[in-house]
């Protein structure tokens, strides 16, 4: 996570990546506690859904320790579509290469971080700027996972390392990876660690389960959607710079529609802020999450080209109910002129497992709202 200057932007509702604080809503207790935790020698591990702004709060979290701690190593690292270990070992690697974390005066050091992996100097096919990556010799990715942690422990810099998606680790064909991880992360004293997920079964059960190894070695903390007031008041005062105005009403009504989740209500705002100087109706939110839903629509459909005919006809009967507590009930099946329960089960894991729907207190949703929406208005009466 390197060290940028901020900048100012033209439409200041962010909704992909982190971009300074003065992008950033609230979320003033849950920062506090982080830092908090990882000062005083604590990992964390943060649970939430998908969509709520659990990777711009740890970005946040870092730039406050860069603030605090000018000489602090901060990095993040993304490890969803990892398959393997391999995969995990290059994406660590890769990033405490572009941190430069590398320092040259520790030149034995580096020459043993670097003795499983090869350096790759690439150029920018824009601005000509060098970049550099490394390529994981693939024979012994434990022994190289080894020296990287040996690399972080000897560094002479304190690092606060993210891992986000860690359930990922889970899916990984070797066995023992979280007890490979935990066997390293024990004994490097100087690196702060965040694991964070959004599979909230998967990430309680790695860190809540005492036949698990990383039971109960860190903090947990789970998060919720913004303060509705806080985020109205965050919202506001940008449409307000702009000689503008955001009615008070019309953006609850956009929170609740989307529950808070924040990459919804900014990816609407985004919008709104874009054609609007005054958003006085709901009409208006309407026509902006029209605009959103238009611009998502060829990916939605080649994502229902992806889908088997039970997956395809489940999925739809979901969004068509809003929320499904027995989708394998008779009533349910026939309403939806759907195959028997098992196929409906069948069809149901694979969905869940993929992130396309998502099981809540009162039942099943489809997991990602806009996708929803679309849904609802694409096949209406099926």
């Amino acid at each position: 996570m390197a060290n940028k200057k901020a900048q100012k932007l033209r439409n200041p509702f962010v909704y992909e990546g982190y971009v300074s604080s003065e992008y950033f809503c609230d979320r003033t207790v849950e920062t506090e506690n982080i830092i908090s935790d990882l000062e005083n020698g604590r990992n964390l591990t943060l649970v939430s859904p998908r969509k709520i702004g659990k990777t711009g709060l740890i970005m946040h979290a870092f730039e406050r320790i860069k603030q605090k701690y000018p000489d602090a190593v901060c990095i993040y690292i993304d490890i969803f579509h990892t398959q393997n270990q391999y995969d995990f070992v290059q994406a660590l690697g890769n990033a405490i290469v572009q941190e430069r974390l590398l320092n040259a005066k520790n030149k034995n050091k580096v020459l043993s971080f670097f003795k499983s992996l090869r350096p790759v100097i690439s150029f920018d096919s824009l601005t000509g700027a060098p970049t550099v990556s490394v390529t994981l010799e693939r024979t012994n990715t434990e022994h190289t996972l080894k020296g990287i942690f040996d690399y972080l422990r000897d560094c002479g810099k304190e690092v606060f390392l993210a891992i986000d998606e860690f359930q990922a680790v889970t899916n990984y064909p070797e066995k023992g990876t979280e007890a490979l991880l935990r066997s390293y992360i024990q004994f490097v004293h100087n690196v702060h660690f965040v694991f964070s997920g959004s599979k909230q079964h998967l990430m309680y059960e790695i860190f809540g389960s005492p036949e698990r190894p990383f039971y109960q070695s860190t903090a947990m903390m789970s998060l919720e959607p913004l303060y509705k007031e806080i985020y109205y008041d965050f919202a506001n005062h940008f449409f307000k710079d702009n000689h503008g105005e955001l009615s008070e009403e019309v953006f609850y009504n956009l929170y609740d529609r989307f529950s808070g989740y924040t990459w919804y209500v900014q990816s609407v705002l985004n919008k709104l802020y874009e054609h609007e100087k005054r958003v006085v109706s709901k009409q208006q939110v309407s026509d902006a999450i029209l605009d959103v839903l238009a611009d998502k629509r060829g990916q939605y459909e080649m994502l229902m080209t992806f889908l088997t005919d039970n997956q395809s006809r489940l999925i739809k009967a979901i969004a068509m109910e809003d929320v499904v507590s027995q989708p394998q009930s008779i009533d349910f099946l026939q309403k939806y002129h759907l195959p028997n329960a098992s196929s409906v089960k069948k069809a149901l894991d694979t969905m869940a497992d993929k992130d396309l729907v998502y099981k809540t207190a009162k039942g099943y949703i489809v997991y990602d709202r806009f996708f929803d929406l679309w849904l609802k208005r694409t096949f209406v009466g099926m």
